[in-house]
């Protein structure tokens, strides 16, 4: 997936934010895959645990808020994961 500052290869599972690789974990980087897969779209957290650890996950929703910070803080200063008050979690960042 290409966007105007981020590229995902999901193949090589490897992340670039304005060419610079970025090192993600496993999990942060399925989560940031998922969002830019539904660019634009709002995911909850309940939408985002079932698709990276799956329908059987039994802990807690906040991890999805754990996790996304990270990736924040390694994307950079951008805004490209924004926060939707009481509903969840939106990717934006331009499509190419």
């Amino acid at each position: 997936m290409v966007f105007k500052h981020i590229r995902i290869d999901n193949r090589s599972r490897q992340v670039w934010v304005d060419e610079k690789s970025v090192e993600l974990t496993t999990t942060e980087f399925d989560l940031l895959s998922t969002l830019a897969e539904y660019r634009g779209m709002v995911l909850s957290r309940e939408q985002l645990l079932e698709n990276v650890w799956g329908h059987d996950y039994y802990g807690e929703l906040r991890v999805v808020d754990v996790h996304l910070g990270h990736i924040r803080h390694k994307l950079g200063d951008e805004d490209y994961i924004s926060t939707v008050r009481g509903v969840g979690y939106r990717f934006q960042d331009e499509v190419l």
